[in-house]
């Protein structure tokens, strides 16, 4: 395994604002490059922008600047954003930089002087939107497919690049290198277009249409194509040919795509890449789009989503989370407010925000003017620790493949068991009778919240480092490394706990009023509950029963169904599987409201409701303080 890692996305077009599909990519590329700082490599993480061709000319002189100018302030935009979202990158490359124009030329020559570029006439089929002919074959209903535009014949003469000279080493090579292109969708889908002859490549304008571009090295009379332009970015800000970064990252270049761009990056950078005698990259990632009301998201559509808006709303950490959890890598993914909304609540205050709350409010509970360091006696719980092992495996396993949605999915699963461990263990039960095993217990939490923590800091980077430095850790987000996780020696002390954080507060949706009504703001005396007389308390019918079997219910994190003996069998739906197993489920005496009307929760009737208590150290059921026989009624 290599001990470099180089990770680029596109270089961004700049004839509008940056949306929600760069935010994605971009993402995307720094939660690749911090995982792989975790896992203790050398990295390097390049974004940028493109800034010549047709459109920019066109958006420039729409907002009525120069092109310098409009490409000064539209890169900025880029530039400005990535940190507000979170992007750590090493560089920020632009086409109109002389480091890039340089490398162009230099390219363009040795390609010229193999023969592999000429000079022709051409006529095709032309959207001004993509800046590319296109052939009938490739046209929807006659339309270019990304911009739903008709393309416009034209007749010139150009220079072309023998692409075709490349096509049986290309294919040989996707062959060859299984995992050049993936996800395998689209590597099929390369393959497949390369079973037709592979057409030359325009890669001239003549200046008489456009001025803005790169001029060739061979003919000042034209400015170089954008793509033969654009894709060279990823090795010229690395100084090639003789640049230091150049020797040491790019034999393990990737490039992270959007499926529009897959067939520049996947057919010609790889040939201009062979023609100009460099090796080619390592990986090509490909996703997919983001669809906002069933139509792919485009800058052209009109239908974009500015991520800032999103951000301010919501916050940054939920937002990076929402993305990578809900999109699955490759395919495309409909985006939801209201699925952002449910994903905070769910998963993020519900599940990340009360085991963190829970387990530090005891945590600065019982050690008040201690570190909570159990010492060399410490009692590592087994299975615990066997789970922690194996989510690590899982989490780099998924990371490398791409599946950050089973990572983070990885993560909940344990979660799910830390949570389990504290209702099982009881440390509000031992606080008052054995403080030795309390403080192995609160280790054994402590152990699994910091391996969260470190898990999470790809994704969440600003939560995961406030939770590490509340936890009293020296080091901190990129400098905890996975080889140290799951070693559970025993020796950690954390120190005191002096803030307790919450982390996610829940998004409360305001309901809508309906017709004719108004929407009244409630006095805090009018959200008490209502006094209730005996007599209407007498309806309750609550009765103790005892749990003869317990099921998780496939699909819900919550709901556990339950059958109760309360002298009758019944089917009770009740929602704290994330609190107990349904193996410690089994035989537990419950109180139960026998009378309520049935209601049908995930496809299962419950016939009455469990009771219990909560508070900040989670959910416990109620129960009589001794064995009673299953019906007996509450009085």
């Amino acid at each position: 395994m290599s001990e470099k890692f180089y990770i680029t996305t596109p270089i961004y077009y700049v004839n509008a604002e940056p949306h929600l599909g760069h935010a994605y990519t971009t993402i995307v590329a720094d939660v690749l490059n911090r995982f792989h700082i975790l896992e203790g490599k050398e990295t390097y993480f390049l974004t940028g922008t493109d800034e010549h061709g047709d459109k920019i000319v066109r958006a420039a002189e729409g907002a009525g600047e120069p092109a310098e100018r409009y490409v000064d302030r539209m890169s900025q935009m880029f530039r400005d954003l990535w940190p507000k979202l979170g992007i750590c990158n090493d560089d920020f490359i632009r086409t109109t930089e002389p480091r890039h124009k340089s490398v162009v030329k230099k390219i363009l020559e040795r390609v010229h002087e193999k023969g592999d570029i000429y000079f022709s006439d051409y006529e095709g089929l032309y959207c001004f939107g993509c800046e590319r002919f296109y052939t009938e074959r490739e046209l929807v209903e006659g339309k270019c497919p990304d911009h739903l535009t008709e393309p416009t014949m034209i007749s010139e003469s150009n220079y072309f690049f023998r692409m075709s000279n490349y096509q049986d080493w290309l294919i040989d090579h996707i062959k060859r290198n299984p995992e050049f292109i993936r996800p395998e969708r689209y590597k099929n889908e390369v393959l497949s277009f390369l079973k037709d002859p592979l057409e030359d490549l325009c890669i001239s304008r003549p200046k008489s249409r456009l001025r803005w571009g790169i001029t060739l090295p061979f003919d000042e009379n034209y400015v170089t194509y954008v793509w033969f332009d654009a894709l060279i970015n990823y090795i010229s800000a690395l100084g090639y040919p003789e640049g230091e970064l150049f020797r040491r990252f790019w034999p393990v270049a990737q490039h992270l795509v959007a499926k529009d761009i897959l067939k520049p990056h996947g057919i010609y950078w790889p040939c201009m890449l062979k023609a100009a005698d460099i090796e080619p990259y390592q990986h090509l990632n490909v996703h997919g789009y983001w669809n906002v009301d069933e139509g792919k998201m485009s800058k052209s559509l009109g239908n974009v989503v500015k991520p800032l808006e999103l951000v301010d709303i919501y916050g940054l950490d939920a937002f990076r989370y929402f993305l990578l959890r809900e999109m699955v890598f490759g395919l495309d993914s409909e985006f939801s407010e209201d699925a952002l909304v449910a994903r905070i609540n769910a998963d993020l205050a519900n599940d990340l925000g009360n085991l963190v709350s829970r387990s530090l409010t005891m945590a600065r509970k019982y050690f008040q003017r201690e570190s909570v360091q159990p010492g060399k006696q410490v009692e590592i719980d087994e299975d615990l620790k066997r789970r922690a092992l194996q989510l690590l495996g899982e989490y780099e396993s998924n990371m490398e493949k791409l599946g950050f949605h089973k990572a983070l999915i990885a993560i909940w699963d344990f979660i799910g068991h830390v949570n389990k461990y504290i209702v099982k263990t009881e440390p509000w039960v031992l606080a008052k009778k054995d403080r030795e095993r309390l403080s192995s217990v609160m280790f054994n939490i402590i152990e699994s919240i910091i391996e969260v923590s470190v898990l999470l800091w790809p994704f969440m980077p600003a939560t995961s480092e406030k939770l590490q430095g509340i936890l009293g850790l020296e080091r901190k987000g990129g400098d905890l490394k996975l080889r140290n996780l799951g070693l559970w020696e025993g020796l950690r002390d954390v120190g005191k706990i002096s803030k307790v954080p919450h982390l996610f507060p829940r998004v409360e949706v305001k309901k809508e009023a309906g017709v004719g009504e108004e929407e009244e703001e409630q006095k805090p005396e009018e959200r008490r509950k209502e006094m209730v007389s005996f007599e209407e308390f007498q309806k309750l019918d609550l009765r103790v029963g005892v749990i003869k079997e317990a099921h998780n219910i496939p699909g819900s994190k919550k709901l556990v169904k339950l059958l109760v003996d309360i002298g009758e069998e019944r089917v009770v739906v009740a929602g704290i599987a994330g609190y107990y197993s349904t193996e410690e489920l089994v035989g537990k005496d419950v109180v139960i409201v026998a009378n309520l009307m049935p209601v049908k929760l995930m496809g299962v009737e419950s016939n009455g409701m469990v009771l219990a208590a909560e508070d900040d150290t989670g959910v416990h059921l109620l129960t009589p303080d001794a064995r009673t026989a299953p019906g007996s009624k509450v009085r």
